[in-house]
């Protein structure tokens, strides 16, 4: 399926009024999914909390941590999308109640009494699969399970899962879509390993280690403001990426350009044929002085000279600096 090719009805839900009105209503705030997946990524990012934990890993979480992930999930779009709260179930979309059903596992959605034949929001998105879906369905009671979960008081807990011969039964918004990649989880484990262990027994700054390493490491791929928050565990984490002490000035010696997300820095990495940062992102790169065997190679003009992505055969040269920025003071 095309990126953000919005999936036809299931069969028979033209016979559901309401569950066309609440599938037109959403796909109007969010023609493209934008919107619903940055939800997803800043949900599964609050429950990591880099910034303090150091986590990258879903894995990693707690139990608690994960049973919280549905409501996070229902309150973070309640508020992207400014949804009135229902009287029985989350949401009040064009005047019809909607609950809302989060699982890590593609129809493992699991389906409280309230909301048997209501219409359900649910939401599936697996950071190790880089993938998130949404749909709507009518949680028909003849056609769901028991989930049959005792709980450790002997009690059931009374929900109910979709039975896997009614799987058709999901309306699909948007479906295994790419979830924002997070980058830690997605390195090879040699590349990741040496960033996290970089500057292992310095007590000066080893954030700041792990931070250089990776753009040293980490080149030509887009690396966003979450990622720097992880490895730094500080609160002026991007501190650590800036000029005065950071990345891009104990880089530049190595010839490491860090591109960021200011409009010249933008040019730059364009001009170099470099991914080009969006907001909150940076991008590192080797880069030398043009010579005659880089010739047909994208360049950019700094400090008076064309510059180059490095070949690995180049020997390294200190980089140029990047253009001064209107934040420069504060930032750089």
């Amino acid at each position: 399926m095309a990126l953000f090719e919005h999936p036809g009805p299931a069969l028979g839900v033209f016979d559901d009024p309401e569950l066309m009105l609440v599938r037109q209503h959403l796909l109007g705030l969010d023609p493209q999914g934008e919107r619903f997946a940055r939800v997803l990524r800043d949900s599964i990012d609050q429950l990591l909390d880099g910034e303090h934990t150091g986590r990258f890993d879903w894995n990693d979480l707690h139990k608690t941590e994960k049973t919280h992930a549905g409501t996070l999930v229902e309150i973070n779009l309640l508020r992207k999308f400014g949804f009135s709260s229902g009287e029985d179930l989350d949401y009040l979309i064009e005047g019809i109640e909607v609950d809302c059903k989060f699982s890590q596992k593609l129809y493992g959605w699991m389906i409280p009494p309230e909301a048997l034949d209501e219409i359900c929001l649910v939401v599936w998105a697996d950071d190790h699969a880089g993938q998130w879906s949404a749909g709507l369905l009518r949680a028909n009671r003849i056609k769901l399970t028991t989930s049959g979960t005792v709980t450790k008081k002997g009690n059931r807990d009374g929900k109910f899962q979709l039975t896997k011969q009614h799987y058709s039964l999901v309306t699909w918004l948007w479906h295994q879509e790419p979830l924002e990649e997070n980058l830690l989880l997605h390195l090879d484990k040699g590349t990741r390993d040496a960033v996290l262990h970089a500057g292992d027994g310095s007590k000066r700054s080893p954030g700041q280690a792990k931070v250089n390493e990776l753009f040293r490491r980490v080149q030509g791929r887009r690396v966003n403001r979450t990622v720097i928050r992880t490895l730094a565990m500080q609160k002026d984490y991007m501190k650590r990426v800036r000029y005065n002490g950071g990345a891009r000035e104990k880089l530049r010696k190595e010839g490491i350009l860090i591109c960021g997300d200011y409009p010249n820095h933008q040019a730059v990495a364009a001009q170099l044929g470099l991914p080009v940062p969006q907001e909150g992102e940076n991008v590192s790169v080797r880069v030398v002085e043009a010579q005659q065997h880089h010739l047909g190679q994208p360049s950019v003009l700094l400090e008076g000279r064309h510059w180059v992505k490095a070949r690995p055969e180049d020997p390294e040269e200190p980089a140029p600096l990047l253009p001064e920025t209107k934040k420069a003071t504060a930032q750089d």
